[in-house]
């Protein structure tokens, strides 16, 4: 818990100077290629995270890694961070900027789980409905395919879950069955 307050400053802070940098979107690009790296590549998670590989050899790899390759502001925080020895919090920056710049640019992140392919015209009629759950300008959705939903969706948004599928209408059935003493009689 202690850790994702700490790195929620950081992550306000960064924000608010890529903001007024005007480098919102390549420091939200960095830091997406910065989360993807820690979450496809368990070594250099370690490596981040070990208490036995020494700061500057973390600081060395760091710059090697991304030094030129990345804003002069992205690289100035994972510096800082490393000088600080809190590279550990690195990932969970990188995890939580994301969620920062959703929140500032008013984009609301939902996950629609079906059992086939959704097209276009259900995708605008689910965003439609995720505008109007969040109050927010506009959706990130990420699309889904689970078989075993049997038919229906599955609308996650926020906090808020909507499970209009087939597989949780049957299983509703089942629980209000075997709750019923008439049935049982039978």
């Amino acid at each position: 818990m202690a850790e994702s307050r700490v790195a929620s400053r950081y992550v306000k802070s960064l924000l608010g100077l890529a903001v007024e940098q005007n480098a919102l979107e390549q420091v939200h690009a960095d830091m997406q290629m910065f989360d993807n790296a820690c979450r496809t590549n368990r070594d250099f998670l370690m490596m981040l995270r070990s208490p036995i590989i020494k700061h500057e050899k973390k600081r060395d790899v760091l710059e090697i890694l991304f030094k030129g390759k990345i804003h002069s502001l992205t690289f100035a925080i994972i510096d800082i961070l490393t000088h600080k020895i809190r590279e550990p919090l690195l990932p969970s920056i990188a995890a939580e900027f994301h969620n920062a710049y959703n929140e500032f640019k008013g984009i609301e992140k939902a996950t629609v789980t079906t059992t086939i392919a959704v097209d276009q015209a259900l995708k605008n009629e689910i965003e439609a409905i995720v505008k109007k759950l969040s109050n927010k300008k506009q959706v990130a959705l990420e699309t889904k395919i689970d078989k075993e939903l049997i038919g229906g969706f599955i609308l996650n948004v926020g906090d808020r879950q909507i499970d209009a599928s087939i597989k949780n209408k049957l299983k509703s059935l089942k629980v209000n069955f075997s709750e019923n003493p008439f049935i049982k009689e039978f």
